[in-house]
């Protein structure tokens, strides 16, 4: 197993610079997140959380995984290793996205498999980037087994959603831009899926010393499971949030990634992802997928669970919210926006 390193983040970030849209962070509304319950012992005036939205939707494509394409497809550019044949890759959606727009910028074709259940307005902004688009499967598996016989028989460079050190560190420059611009940060949240966002944020978070709250739907909890069984398992894959979160295992770089100091683990319920998505709309009018809600959902569910930061972190067991504590700075990733918005104006009429 590889073991990503900060050394891996750094590289990726001198890689990709310039290729790439630098992060752009939104303040919450002050009181707008609720806090833990106080320390009884800490008898200074209790203060309200600080939070920030890293609006990494805006980024190329409308997620972070252009950051992974880039630098997976740039490092094989350096290295004379993309082949006449193209790139392929199989992916719920962000991830072929992603590919598909970084090999138009290295002029090589791309082959994307997506599961049946692939959102149309991912299916037809493939296409606009001149993807060759093939639909197989009902689960984001079925198109990985068919994508790797096309690697096979092809020759064409096999790219990874996720399961890969190049894509995990491209996603982690994410917070290095983060840290940059809010030095003192104590906590980063983040959705999980297959787990190649997490692993690069919790590597370069782990190196600042910032706390990582990963963020799952209760019935896409890959990463959770692997906590729990102490290695990468499959789950069944059922959530609102499946075609971004519904990998049916995690890599086995975010469990290492998940096993250190520092992380928490949290499953939110569909109904809480459905209620984040539609308040970011009512108040901010940001129109985000399913899977960036996520994020935000173990912030504002009704759940008054608070982790005990004074002892060890247990992250096999999983809480159902996160309550910062007084004063605490967090920053939530809104990590992709490829999604129709239509059901959210219809919600509210």
């Amino acid at each position: 197993m590889y073991q990503l390193t900060y050394g891996d983040i750094k590289a990726a970030a001198d890689r990709i610079a310039g290729r790439i849209r630098p992060v752009t962070l939104a303040p919450v509304d002050p009181g707008a997140i609720r806090t833990g319950h106080q320390d009884p012992l800490d008898d200074r005036p209790e203060q309200p959380c600080q939070v920030w939205l890293a609006l990494e939707f805006m980024q190329h494509t409308g997620s972070f995984k252009a950051r992974g394409a880039q630098n997976f497809l740039q490092a094989h550019r350096d290295a004379g290793t993309l082949p006449e044949a193209g790139v392929t890759i199989a992916s719920g959606g962000n991830a072929g996205l992603a590919c598909a727009w970084a090999a138009q910028q290295q002029g090589i074709p791309a082959t994307v498999f997506l599961p049946t259940t692939a959102p149309q307005v991912k299916v037809a902004k493939l296409r606009s980037y001149g993807a060759d688009v093939r639909l197989t499967g009902t689960e984001y598996a079925d198109a990985l087994a068919a994508c790797e016989g096309f690697a096979a028989t092809t020759g064409a460079l096999a790219s990874h959603a996720y399961d890969h050190p190049l894509i995990a560190a491209g996603a982690g420059t994410l917070l290095e831009e983060i840290h940059q611009q809010i030095p003192d940060l104590d906590t980063v949240v983040v959705a999980v899926g297959g787990g190649g966002l997490f692993a690069g944020v919790a590597t370069a978070a782990q190196h600042h010393g910032i706390r990582i709250v990963a963020v799952e739907p209760n019935n896409c909890r890959a990463l959770n499971a692997a906590l729990q069984a102490g290695r990468p398992i499959d789950v069944t894959v059922d959530s609102i949030a499946a075609d971004s979160l519904g990998a049916r295992r995690a890599s086995a770089m975010a469990l290492h990634a998940a096993q250190q100091d520092g992380v928490h683990s949290v499953l939110v319920p569909d109904t809480e992802i459905v209620r984040a998505r539609q308040a970011l709309w009512d108040h901010r009018k940001l129109s985000v997928e399913h899977g960036a809600a996520t994020a935000l959902a173990a912030l504002t569910s009704p759940d008054h669970h608070v982790p005990d930061r004074d002892m060890p972190s247990r992250p096999h067991i999983p809480a159902s919210s996160y309550r910062p504590a007084s004063g605490e700075k967090v920053c939530v990733v809104l990590c992709g926006a490829n999604t129709d918005p239509t059901d959210l104006a219809a919600a509210r009429q």
